[in-house]
């Protein structure tokens, strides 16, 4: 079973930044996709950022220009860097990885941006 170990979440007041980081229990070279989504109160999950075991990425509309997103290998290590926070931010984060056909999520950090 893979362990994903979250932390960065909080409170943050709009225009604000927070790091969102993800430990995985396995080699990060094992992993083809790692990044972040989110689930707001009243809504679906939805992609937030994931880079590929090649190191292109994958972004949300929503964040585009707002966000990046990085991997530390030598920490099977994803990041999240999140500037100009807005109130419509305001989610549960869920790190995900994919190994193989295989998907796997953290337990969530929640953000709270306020206005």
């Amino acid at each position: 079973q893979v362990q994903l170990v979250e932390s960065g979440g909080g409170l943050v007041q709009a225009g604000g930044s927070l790091r969102l980081s993800c430990v995985a229990s396995v080699s990060i070279f094992s992993i083809n996709v790692m990044g972040w989504y989110r689930q707001a109160p009243g809504k679906q999950r939805e992609l937030v950022a994931v880079v590929m075991s090649s190191g292109s990425s994958v972004y949300a509309d929503s964040v585009k220009g707002r966000c990046a997103i990085s991997r530390t290998n030598t920490k099977n290590m994803v990041t999240l860097q999140m500037n100009s926070l807005k109130p419509e931010d305001t989610a549960v984060y869920y790190c995900n990885v994919r190994i193989g056909r295989l998907e796997h999520w953290g337990q969530g950090t929640p953000v709270t941006v306020s206005s």
